[in-house]
C-alpha cells in the first residue's frame, strides 16, 4: 500500500460517514522504520509523524527537522517520567498521558521550557493489565487533573485489545470524550482505521500500511 492509497481510503471512509477528510489527521507511524523510508514519505509532502520511543526519535528527527519544514511530531508510545523533559523538547503532541504523576511532571517541565505540547489522555479501554493507559473508571479524574494543571488537553487515545472488535472500544472512547467535552479522538491503526473514522476518530495512527512491514532487531 502507499501514502496516497491510505489518503484515498480515509477520504472514502469520511464521506461514507458524513465527515470531512480534512478533519482527520493522518499520523504516519515511523517507529523502527529505516530512515530512507521515512525520508521518502517526507519527500511526498507528508509532515505528521508518530514515534513510540523518545530515544529513537531523538536519534532520527532533529536531522529531518533541519531538512524539512513544518514537521509535526507525535509521541504515541508510553512515556516514562524521566523522559518527560526530552519529550517536551522534541514532540509537538503527546498521546500517552496516563497517570497523574506524569501530568504534573509535564506541566512543571512545560512551564520551565516555555513550550507546552498538546496532550491526549490514553485510556485503557480494555482494562488490560499489560497495557498502558488510565483505567476507564479513573479517566474522568485524570482529565479533570490535566485541565486543572492548564495542560493543553486535546482529547483521548486508545489501543483496543487485539482479540476484541475494535469498534466497541472506539465507541467507548468516544463516549468518555463526549461526557468530558473533548473533541480529539486518537484511535485507529493500519488494520482498523476505517472503523475508527466511523466512530469519530480525529487522529489515526498508520505505520506499516504506509512504510511497509517493520524489521525489529
Amino acid at each position: 500500500m502507499s501514502l496516497s492509497e491510505i489518503k484515498t481510503r480515509i477520504a472514502l471512509s469520511a464521506a461514507a460517514h458524513g465527515r470531512r477528510a480534512d478533519d482527520i489527521h493522518l499520523i504516519a507511524v515511523s517507529k523502527v522504520q529505516p530512515n530512507d523510508r521515512v525520508e521518502a514519505v517526507l519527500r511526498e509532502g507528508h509532515r505528521v509523524f508518530g514515534e513510540n520511543r523518545v530515544q529513537e526519535a531523538q536519534g532520527k528527527w532533529p536531522a529531518f527537522k533541519e531538512q524539512f519544514d513544518n514537521v509535526e511530531l507525535h509521541l504515541i508510545g508510553p512515556l516514562q517520567t524521566n523522559k518527560a523533559r526530552a519529550a517536551i523538547e522534541l514532540f509537538d503532541v503527546i498521546h500517552s498521558v496516563d497517570r497523574v504523576k506524569l501530568a504534573r511532571t509535564l506541566a512543571r517541565l512545560a512551564d520551565e521550557a516555555g513550550h507546552r505540547p498538546d496532550i491526549f489522555v490514553q485510556v485503557n479501554t480494555g482494562d488490560e493489565d499489560q497495557k498502558a493507559g488510565i483505567p476507564i473508571a479513573e479517566a474522568d479524574a485524570l482529565i479533570a487533573e490535566c485541565r486543572a494543571l492548564d495542560l493543553p488537553l486535546k482529547g483521548l487515545m486508545c489501543i483496543p485489545p487485539v482479540d476484541e472488535p475494535p469498534a466497541l472500544h472506539f465507541a467507548l472512547l468516544a463516549k468518555v470524550a463526549a461526557r468530558n467535552d473533548l473533541e480529539g479522538l486518537s484511535m485507529g491503526m493500519s488494520g482498523d482505521f476505517e472503523d475508527a473514522i466511523a466512530q469519530g476518530a480525529t487522529h489515526i495512527r498508520v505505520g506499516s500500511a504506509i512504510f511497509g512491514a517493520r524489521t525489529y532487531v
